[in-house]
């Protein structure tokens, strides 16, 4: 039975031995997310579903890690469709809080990811990270889980969040979910509603680059701007399709490399018509 918790207060008491309508056992497990739920989400939720006793997914849109108030107005709001979804996925919380809720006060003290924001999506979305790690660290205080899910198509964030709860001694165990992608392989996002029906199928080209830096460092080539040169032909040079960046950079440290010797991540950012989509693959020998 779904429970909607909107109030850290009665978020704390679940947590604590209050279980509400309904007793759960063993380990709790979080799905972190913005809302706007799709099927990438829903393989963090099957996954976390299939390893605790517990499942606790949070819909909150946080203003921190929106850099444009335009972007943080546009992001899609469908909490109907996500409590339905959660439901039939076996959810046992939705933790739905409000703004005010989260940041009582606006915050003077956020979490600083140091390098880890320099590259990929860094120097785009200043702030961003900032944000992300902020309010993951709360989110991990307020619920407690054992485990928590993230996707891999955020690679970045996966990088940051892993790094955030070695730093602070967080005792939860970070999953990495693999990407789910549409059958042209574009990575599914709650970015992807915006697309504009001429613009759906020029969006997988960035996964045709990212595919094409993989072929180029099996067949060999081990230079990463070369590489880097070869996988960018795969993106059309149009008025309405931009690649914002590719790198290449090691998947821990999230530092770009000059020379493939080991596994590395290649990720890629691009804005089609009006959305930005991003998207990765990882290499590994």
């Amino acid at each position: 039975m779904l429970e909607q918790i909107e109030t850290v207060g009665r978020l704390r008491a679940a947590r604590s031995g209050d279980p509400g309508p309904h007793v759960r056992t063993g380990l709790w497990g979080l799905v972190p997310t913005l809302g706007a739920l799709h099927q990438g989400h829903a393989e963090l939720i099957r996954t976390a579903r299939a390893e605790c006793g517990v499942v606790v997914v949070s819909i909150f849109v946080n203003p921190l890690q929106f850099d444009k108030p335009d972007d943080l107005a546009r992001y899609p709001r469908t909490i109907e469709s996500d409590l339905a979804l959660c439901g039939d996925l076996g959810v046992d919380i939705v933790f739905t809080p409000s703004q005010q809720e989260i940041y009582p006060k606006p915050p003077e003290c956020t979490v600083d990811v140091g390098r880890l924001g320099d590259h990929l999506c860094g120097p785009f979305r200043p702030g961003h990270f900032r944000g992300v790690a902020t309010v993951v660290l709360k989110l991990l205080q307020l619920v407690q889980p054992h485990r928590a899910y993230f996707g891999e198509k955020d690679a970045q964030q996966l990088a940051i969040v892993r790094r955030l709860v070695s730093d602070f001694d967080v005792p939860v165990a970070v999953v990495g979910v693999p990407t789910v992608r549409e059958a042209d392989g574009l990575a599914m996002s709650s970015r992807n509603r915006h697309l504009a029906a001429g613009d759906r199928a020029s969006a997988a080209c960035l996964y045709q680059a990212l595919l094409e830096a993989r072929r180029a460092i099996a067949a060999g080539e081990r230079d990463a701007a070369a590489i880097r040169k070869r996988a960018a032909l795969k993106v059309p040079q149009t008025d309405g399709l931009k690649l914002e960046y590719l790198e290449i950079v090691d998947p821990a440290t999230l530092q770009p490399v000059s020379t493939v010797t080991g596994a590395v991540l290649i990720g890629g950012a691009i804005v089609v018509g009006s959305t930005r989509l991003i998207d990765n693959l990882l290499w590994t020998f």
